[in-house]
C-alpha cells in the first residue's frame, strides 16, 4: 500500500472536494483551502485561520502541499525578471515576469526542456527531461503572483516558456482550469496565450476545450522545406495540415490567431518569404507577430538588420494582415524568446524525441 499523502498543489477543485470528503469533511472546506493556496498565498495549513484547528491539523497530517522553489531571481535593466525554479525532484525550470506589456505578464513552462528541437531556440538543446505536472506548471504562477505582489491585481499568462504545451496536454490544460477556477485565481482564459509549434491532434483537442486560452502557432516559415530544416516536426505536420487546422479552429467574434515568426537574417526574411506568408494565411483570421531573433551563443543564426524587419512587416501591411514587431525584453538576462535553458539536462537523442513524438 502506498504511503504517499497526496499533494494539494495537484488537486482540481473537484478532486479536493472528494478527497476531504473521503476524509470525513464537508466539501465546502476545499473551496476555503482553494482560497488560501491561490489568491492568499498560503502554503502552510496552521495558517488557514478560517478552518477548524482539527482540520487544519488533518490537512497537515494527511496532505502535502508542493510549491516549486525559486532558487534563482535576475532582474534585466529593462525591468523583466527570470525566476529559476527548482522542482520536488531537483530538476530546474525557467519562468519569466514580464512587466508593463502594458499588462502584466507571466511567461510559464510547461516542461522540463523541450522535444521540438528547433535551431534557433536553446531550450531545444536541452532535450526533453520530463512534462511538468499540473501543479507545478500552476504552481509556477501562484509563486511569481506571490514573490511580484500580483495576488491581487490582473495579469496575463503565456505560455511560451520552457516546452511545447500541446506536447504535454492533459497536465497543461488541467493547470489551467485550476488557475481558472473561482476560488482560485480566476484568471479568465482571455488573458491565457497557448503557443504551439503545431502538433495537429493537441490542435484539434484544443478545439473542442469548454475553456479555450488564446492561440498563437508559432510558424517561423514558407514553406515546408524551410521549415523542415528550422523546426524538425514539421517533418510529420507540414504547414498545409497545421493552416488547415486553424482554418478549422473555433473562434470568437473578435478574435484572431497569432502566428509567430522568428526572423533569421537572410534564412526566412526576404520579400518572398513575406509574399508567401500573405498567402499562406488567406482566409484565417489572424496577425503575425514578428519576433527579430534573439541571438545567443549556440544558436547558427543571425538577427535581420531593422531595415529587412520594417521592410517584411510593410509587405504583410500591405496585404491587409495585422502585424507587429516584438519588442524584445530580458536579452541581458537570456529571458527573451528562445533564450530559456537550464543546464544539466539529460538530452536525448534525435531519434528518441521523435519517437516521443509519435507516441503521443
Amino acid at each position: 500500500m502506498s504511503t504517499l499523502r497526496p499533494d494539494l498543489a495537484e488537486l482540481d477543485l473537484t478532486e479536493l472536494e472528494a478527497a476531504l470528503e473521503g476524509h470525513g469533511y464537508e466539501r465546502f472546506h476545499a473551496r476555503q483551502i482553494y482560497r488560501w493556496i491561490y489568491k492568499r498565498g498560503v502554503t502552510d495549513p496552521s495558517k488557514m485561520t478560517d478552518l477548524s484547528r482539527s482540520l487544519r491539523e488533518h490537512v497537515e497530517a494527511e496532505f502535502t502541499l508542493s510549491t516549486p522553489r525559486i532558487v534563482g531571481d535576475d532582474l534585466s535593466i529593462d525591468g523583466t525578471r527570470k525566476l529559476v525554479f527548482e522542482l520536488a525532484d531537483g530538476r530546474r525550470i525557467e519562468s519569466v515576469f514580464i512587466p508593463d506589456t502594458p499588462s502584466m505578464t507571466f511567461c510559464i513552462s510547461t516542461q522540463v526542456g523541450c522535444a521540438m528541437g528547433c535551431g534557433f531556440c536553446l531550450t531545444g538543446k536541452m532535450g526533453l527531461v520530463r512534462n511538468l505536472t499540473a501543479g507545478e506548471i500552476a504552481g509556477q504562477v501562484r509563486a511569481l503572483a506571490t514573490t511580484t505582489g500580483m495576488l491581487d491585481h490582473p495579469f496575463n499568462i503565456v505560455l511560451m516558456g520552457m516546452g511545447e504545451p500541446l506536447h504535454n496536454y492533459d497536465n497543461t490544460m488541467k493547470a489551467l482550469r485550476m488557475l481558472h477556477a473561482e476560488q482560485g485565481l480566476a484568471i479568465s482564459p482571455r488573458r491565457v496565450t497557448l503557443s504551439t509549434v503545431g502538433l495537429v491532434p493537441g490542435l484539434d483537442r484544443l478545439a473542442l476545450e469548454p475553456l479555450m486560452p488564446n492561440l498563437a502557432i508559432s510558424l517561423h516559415a514558407t514553406t515546408d522545406e524551410q521549415r523542415s530544416a528550422l523546426v524538425p516536426l514539421n517533418s510529420k505536420y507540414p504547414l498545409a495540415s497545421i493552416l488547415d487546422a486553424c482554418r478549422r479552429f473555433p473562434l470568437k467574434k473578435r478574435s484572431r490567431i497569432t502566428f509567430e515568426y522568428v526572423m533569421l537574417d537572410q534564412v526566412n526574411d526576404t520579400p518572398e518569404d513575406a509574399r508567401r506568408l500573405a498567402r499562406l494565411l488567406s482566409g484565417i483570421k489572424s496577425k503575425v507577430n514578428l519576433i527579430p531573433l534573439n541571438p545567443a551563443p549556440g544558436i547558427p543564426y543571425d538577427r535581420p538588420s531593422d531595415e529587412r524587419v520594417d521592410r517584411f512587416a510593410q509587405i504583410l501591411a500591405e496585404r491587409h494582415l495585422t502585424v507587429s514587431v516584438r519588442k524584445s525584453r530580458g536579452r541581458d538576462i537570456r529571458a527573451a524568446c528562445g533564450q530559456l535553458i537550464v543546464e544539466g539536462g539529460t538530452k536525448k537523442s534525435a531519434a528518441q524525441q521523435m519517437a516521443l513524438l509519435i507516441g503521443r
